[in-house]
């Protein structure tokens, strides 16, 4: 169908923020579909909804452990994915002028971690809620580890917003903050929790990262361990056949740019040495060599 095709082409094309926006729309539109069906046809919701939605018990947790992942890419409230996707969108793209896709994802699951780790500890060794079960859904802790996280590396960002004018970013992520924390009552008390593990992890985040220090490193150093075991380990060589018994004849390697060499720099700048792509450090390894 054109229509299929062309999502996967937008998709294919999009970069790491819109590809993460477009797996919580498309998870929704799902989930939505679902409970259309569960309504004419009579069966229970829920039955589909807790193999994503991440559990309090411990002991069903541990039967669905993907869920503390599953969970952050999860809507059912249409204002709920409204909102985080609006705060995703615009704050992942000041996230961006400062750091890489693969740190905003990385960032993303740690934080849907954070928030599913302070979840689970509070219905498990608070009083009044262990008694109680709960299930939590919803990007929030991702969204808000992402937001807090640009906002504790550079609070002094101006923004400009409606009715308001200019303001620091750190004023509006604290206005925020104390907002879910005046609004925890005991209809949603998980997911505000959850939000909390977020903001913890956000604030660790920005707070290492202008030490120098990318807390984010390890995972996406696992993920392009378990990648590669996917792909091909090198491209063929000189003289070694491909498809259809063709021979691959190498090339020399490009030699980086002074162009190259500055945005590489000036990122290091920014952000430091631990924020820069194998790539990256390819490149200014290949410069120095080149010299």
């Amino acid at each position: 169908m054109a229509i299929i095709d062309d999502i996967k082409v937008r998709f294919a094309s999009a970069d790491m923020l819109m590809r993460i926006i477009y797996i919580n729309i498309g998870v929704f539109v799902v989930l939505r579909l679902i409970g259309i069906a569960a309504f004419i046809f009579g069966f229970d919701l829920g039955s589909w909804l807790e193999w994503i939605e991440m559990p309090s018990d411990l002991a069903m947790l541990a039967m669905r452990p993907w869920t503390v992942i599953t969970y952050s890419l999860a809507h059912y409230d249409a204002l709920h994915i409204l909102f985080n996707m609006l705060w995703l969108y615009w704050l992942g793209q000041i996230f961006l002028d400062y750091f890489t896709p693969k740190q905003l994802s990385g960032l993303y699951i740690i934080g849907a971690l954070g928030g599913a780790l302070l979840f689970a500890a509070a219905y498990n060794l608070i009083p009044n809620l262990a008694a109680r079960h709960s299930h939590l859904l919803g990007a929030s802790a991702s969204v808000l580890a992402i937001v807090v996280a640009i906002a504790v590396y550079a609070p002094h960002y101006k923004i400009n917003l409606l009715f308001i004018g200019e303001l620091s970013l750190k004023w509006l992520v604290l206005a925020t903050i104390f907002i879910y924390i005046l609004t925890v009552d005991a209809s949603n008390a998980g997911g505000h929790i959850a939000h909390l593990g977020g903001v913890l992890v956000g604030a660790l985040y920005g707070t290492m990262m202008r030490r120098g220090k990318d807390i984010t490193a390890p995972l996406n150093g696992l993920i392009d361990r378990i990648v590669s075991l996917f792909a091909r380990k090198h491209p063929p060589g000189v003289g070694e056949p491909i498809v259809g018994g063709k021979f691959h004849e190498s090339s020399a390697p490009s030699r980086p740019t002074e162009a190259e060499l500055d945005r590489v720099l000036d990122k290091i700048k920014r952000s430091g040495y631990s924020a820069l792509t194998d790539e990256e450090r390819n490149l200014l390894f290949g410069f120095g060599k080149k010299k």
